[in-house]
């Protein structure tokens, strides 16, 4: 189930990012609300995948619609 969670996670970065500046995101942004982590940190340090998109939707003003 984790597997599926996070697959859908990556999918809706690329939708809302593309595929490129996804992997940036994740990579290179620095979230306050994932405790000074990076999304690729957070994931690794076993932060649920939902949770990380919302930090993420929070951090880029997502609108509701989409996430």
């Amino acid at each position: 189930m984790a597997g599926v969670r996070l697959t859908r996670f990556r999918e809706l970065m690329d939708d809302e990012f593309g595929a490129a500046r996804a992997a940036s995101v994740s990579r290179d942004h620095v979230l306050v609300r994932l405790g000074g982590r990076t999304v690729e940190q957070a994931l690794d340090h076993g932060f649920d995948a939902r949770d990380v998109w919302f930090a993420v939707c929070d951090a880029y003003d997502v609108p509701p619609g989409r996430r």
